[in-house]
């Protein structure tokens, strides 16, 4: 491989700086929901659309204990979360159109692979690895307040 000419690093750079800048907005902008999980609350950013669904955790090195990301989907399907650029092992929970966790998954960081709902999903709740495990949440609990965000998906 050919090193890059100087003019072709900055223009590098410059490029993974917007794109950084990018990521950074579109996490800074995503509204906050309360939600709960048995007797524990759940402060989770809301990622509603296509753009903040794809951005998701990307790029952040931590994320305060019972602090999550909730994404909704526009329709109930066997949706599929992965870890590129995300720098955090998360624990994702995948929930029906009523709150209720279908199955869980643990993912590990910057990886590649699928990590799908077992059954069609209307919300993915992404938490530090290991959260539900920890509060003894499992496949069949409901996650209190996704019900009433269900009409915000774009």
């Amino acid at each position: 491989m050919k090193p890059l000419r100087p003019i072709s690093q900055t223009l590098f750079a410059m490029l993974v700086g917007v794109a950084s800048v990018g990521v950074a907005q579109a996490q800074s902008s995503m509204p906050l929901t309360e939600l709960s999980a048995g007797m524990y609350r759940i402060e989770a950013e809301v990622a509603a659309t296509p753009d903040h669904r794809m951005v998701g955790l990307m790029k952040r090195r931590s994320m305060p204990a019972n602090h999550g990301m909730l994404f909704i989907f526009t329709e109930p399907q066997r949706h599929c979360m992965w870890m590129k650029n995300t720098l955090l092992p998360l624990s994702v929970a995948f929930l029906d159109e009523q709150g209720r966790i279908l199955n869980i998954e643990d993912m590990k960081p910057q990886t590649e692979d699928n990590h799908c709902a077992a059954k069609p999903a209307t919300f993915a709740l992404e938490m530090n690895e290991g959260w539900f495990r920890q509060k003894g949440i499992a496949p069949g609990v409901r996650i209190g307040g996704v019900e009433a965000l269900g009409g915000r998906a774009r």
